[in-house]
């Protein structure tokens, strides 16, 4: 119990920066390797699904931000399928209004707040928040959810610069609080937004797909630490299946219109 306090401490990180970065840096060096086979133990890693053995991860972040073997997550076939973009718990917010609010990172949002602008925001009335919850216990790497172009990709929060030719309109708000990349993508004629919402105070996100065509089940990026991924669909693109709680990436989530 100790031990997972302290990695807890580690990967959720508390919200603190004169504690977060200095974890941070520990957990990215060589010093952090003697944790490495606890911390599978602890939270009981399924390594029969990483791409190489436990002894093979030089720190506590080359573990958790481990990649899987070819194959262990089958991406549904289906060229309408919607999949999901990680590993999770999956929870949903439907018919979107301006006023409707969200929790993530034990932070209130709306999409406007999450996304840094009102116009984007507007885009998604009506339609609905999908929310991946993901634990030290997740891998970590994230996503595409269907064959898409990227549109543009913009970060904000905290440390994070706003970007002058989006044009975007940011409030003080949304530039002080939890760290977002914010993938906009196009597909079939309808927009949707993927954001990757990292710890606060951390710029622990890394994006590995810099194509502007992407293809569902293509990696996107990582989360160095604490995450969530919340996807935004405006309303009639998304036929949601239904199901709520436990998914993994590649598994259909809804039907893309």
């Amino acid at each position: 119990m100790i031990r997972k306090r302290i990695y807890n401490s580690i990967f959720k990180l508390n919200g603190h920066p004169i504690i977060a970065k200095p974890l941070k840096k520990f957990a990215e060096s060589k010093v952090s390797k003697p944790l490495v086979g606890s911390f599978a133990n602890v939270y009981k890693l399924d390594m029969d699904e990483a791409d190489r053995q436990l002894a093979d991860y030089q720190s506590l972040h080359h573990l958790f931000t481990r990649r899987l073997k070819e194959g262990v997550r089958e991406v549904a076939a289906a060229e309408d399928a919607f999949v999901s973009p990680c590993d999770g718990v999956l929870s949903t917010v439907d018919d979107l209004t301006m006023e409707s609010t969200f929790v993530v990172k034990g932070q209130t949002y709306t999409v406007e707040e999450l996304l840094g602008s009102k116009q984007e925001a507007e885009k998604y009335a009506g339609g609905q928040v999908l929310i991946f919850y993901l634990s030290p216990v997740n891998y970590h790497r994230v996503h595409v959810s269907v064959d898409a172009d990227v549109r543009r990709v913009y970060a904000i929060g905290r440390d994070a610069a706003p970007v002058n030719d989006l044009g975007l309109t940011y409030s003080l708000r949304p530039l002080t609080r939890n760290y977002r990349l914010i993938a906009d993508f196009e597909a079939g004629g309808h927009s949707f937004a993927q954001v990757m919402v990292g710890a606060l105070n951390v710029n622990t996100i890394e994006r590995t797909n810099m194509n502007d065509s992407v293809k569902k089940g293509e990696e996107f990026g990582y989360f160095s630490f604490g995450s969530t991924v919340v996807t935004c669909v405006p309303k009639g693109a998304l036929t949601f299946n239904g199901k709520i709680g436990p998914v993994k990436m590649g598994e259909q989530v809804g039907t893309w219109r």
